[in-house]
């Protein structure tokens, strides 16, 4: 078994890209989507710099509510970069369950898909925070969720309130790279930049909070239990909300 990885998930992709940059690193078949390490490292720098543009500061605690749609896993590595703290929303959350969610983590932004299977996730966080639909994009004042500020919808429609996903991508003209590698530099491998919940089966969730290190090495592990090298292909079909230290394994093969 090798030695744990003291490196940030930021530094690793980093690293990775440089070692195996034109290795394929994420494919959605159904997409026609195919990213190598190099171009993959390149789309999260941008959507760092992107969230940066929004004020996001260190720390700051990111809901994602979606199923595995491709801005789920840049999200999951650009955030890492710039210090945000991922939380994971179960995609079968209903009203009251969010609203615990992001009140109880603290949540300042969150990313959501339009609507999944019959449930409009728009409308549902309409109901929580009303005050949306009259609110300037990033400056939301809610009475439920004070510190919630800015609503980023997958999708090419435009709801009140929110920001697209295109549209944060394109702030990041608005900050350079110096200042994201400034930012990725005050990160520690120890920092928290996962918070998952369990599933409250004997009472409310509870979020878990993971590290870098955490993560990495998780992945790593995993890793080599299976054997894996970089010829190996890994298919992941399960939610990433519940398994997102799974979906890194990837980045953790080579080092």
């Amino acid at each position: 078994m090798s030695d744990l990885l003291d490196v940030t998930i930021g530094k690793l992709l980093e690293r990775t890209a440089e070692q195996y940059g034109d290795n394929e690193a994420v494919v959605y078949h159904e997409l026609g989507l195919r990213h190598s390490y190099r171009e993959f490292e390149k789309i999260c720098r941008k959507a760092a710099r992107g969230f940066m543009s929004l004020d996001i500061k260190k720390g700051e605690h990111i809901a994602i509510w979606a199923s595995n749609k491709p801005e789920w896993l840049i999200s999951q590595f650009s955030t890492a970069k710039m210090g945000g703290v991922l939380v994971t929303v179960n995609t079968n959350y209903r009203t009251s369950e969010l609203e615990y969610l992001l009140k109880q983590s603290d949540s300042t932004t969150i990313i959501l898909m339009e609507q999944y299977k019959d449930h409009s996730y728009i409308d549902t966080l309409y109901e929580i925070v009303p005050e949306l639909k009259n609110a300037e994009p990033g400056k939301l004042q809610s009475e439920k969720l004070p510190k919630l500020k800015n609503i980023i919808v997958l999708g090419e429609k435009r709801y009140p309130g929110t920001f697209s996903w295109d549209e944060v991508i394109s702030g990041s003209e608005s900050v350079s790279e110096e200042s994201l590698d400034m930012r990725m530099e005050e990160l520690a491998p120890g920092d928290v930049i996962n918070m998952q919940y369990t599933s409250g089966t004997t009472g409310f969730p509870k979020g878990v909070m993971l590290t870098h290190s955490n993560l990495v090495n998780n992945g790593l592990n995993v890793a080599e239990c299976m054997k894996l090298t970089e010829a190996d292909r890994l298919c992941i079909p399960v939610p990433f909300f519940i398994v997102s230290a799974v979906h890194l394994v990837r980045w953790h093969l080579f080092q």
